[in-house]
């Protein structure tokens, strides 16, 4: 179905998220012609609306998993992974919010990126800021802040980055801190956007304390059993997806050399919104989750780093690791 003029974006903001990355300049980004990527450019409601409530009425189907299999113990842990991984990618969305992309309005994309964003337990105003700094400076020791908690070197420090323990310190202790307005040494947080982000901190922390309180005065397990549990169970299998999206890349600017795409399954694409097309969206992180494919069906020989499966890919990964150690 053709898109309607009102979908499309003016030539003017074509490059509109890539030139508030500082993206537009990267080296790689030759590989597709002006009106390829115009064509892969268009925004609509429909494609956002559609997926969001289909990955809703997952986390619905796999709460359900938990309930029928809670006299179960051998059902209900398998049950919880499952329910936690799809809560946990709500991760996804939110990172296509923060681009502005999945939604050709701006409230929807601010809006259902917050929304997604506490469900997973992550502020999407501050991730904002976070992400496009980590896209300006990928793979850049110096400046990359996904670089501050360094990649693993031993099989030791894996296993604990896949564990999540890493993730979920950094994420109270970034609440903790920007919620007490301690942001000033934070290179991707400009002083004219603090005051924001700090607020959307402070929102978010405080109905995060408000459900526990809730939850503590009604004495109910439901929180701990189909939201906090699950997220702890699944994140492990995100930390595994996300491992893979730069890890043994080069260190450069060139986003054909410095992301991996990794080929998977159409549930993984489903919950992550099509990031797994990792390289493409970094060389073009204006093309929508849903125009992705195709923009990978353009690009797919140039690209160095075209993996199959993620099971295959942290085993590469671990492997690496212990050839590194002997």
């Amino acid at each position: 179905m053709s898109a309607t003029p009102q979908e499309r974006l003016e030539p003017h903001a074509l490059q509109e998220t890539d030139l508030a990355m500082g993206t537009a300049q990267l080296p790689g980004r030759d590989v597709l012609e002006r009106d390829a990527l115009r064509a892969l450019n268009v925004r609509t409601n429909r494609h956002g609306l559609l997926h969001f409530a289909g990955h809703l009425t997952a986390i619905a189907a796999t709460g359900l998993l938990v309930y029928l299999a809670h006299v179960h113990w051998l059902l209900l842990i398998p049950a919880m992974i499952l329910h936690g991984f799809s809560i946990v990618t709500l991760f996804a969305p939110m990172h296509e919010c923060v681009h502005r992309t999945p939604f050709r309005s701006k409230w929807l994309n601010r809006g259902v990126g917050w929304i997604a964003g506490f469900g997973a337990f992550i502020n999407s105003d501050y991730y904002y800021r976070y992400h496009h700094w980590h896209h300006r400076f990928t793979q850049d020791p110096d400046n990359d802040p996904e670089l501050a908690i360094p990649k693993p070197h031993t099989v030791a420090e894996y296993v604990l980055r896949i564990s999540g323990i890493p993730y979920w310190y950094g994420k109270v202790k970034d609440m903790l801190t920007v919620s007490l307005g301690r942001v000033s040494h934070l290179p991707f947080l400009p002083a004219h956007g603090r005051r924001a982000v700090i607020r959307s901190m402070r929102i978010q922390a405080a109905l995060y304390l408000l459900i526990v309180l809730s939850s503590m005065l009604l004495q109910t397990p439901v929180l701990l059993i189909y939201w906090l549990l699950p997220l702890f169970l699944g994140q492990p299998l995100l930390r595994s997806i996300t491992i893979a999206e730069h890890t043994h890349c080069s260190e450069n600017a060139n986003g054909l050399t410095n992301t991996r795409t990794t080929l998977t399954s159409w549930p993984v694409r489903f919950f992550m919104w099509n990031m797994p097309y990792h390289a493409e969206h970094h060389l073009y992180p204006s093309i929508p989750f849903h125009a992705l494919p195709r923009a990978h069906n353009h690009i797919r020989e140039r690209i160095l780093h075209l993996d199959n499966g993620y099971v295959a890919v942290n085993r590469a990964i671990v492997s690496k690791l212990t050839q590194t150690a002997d």
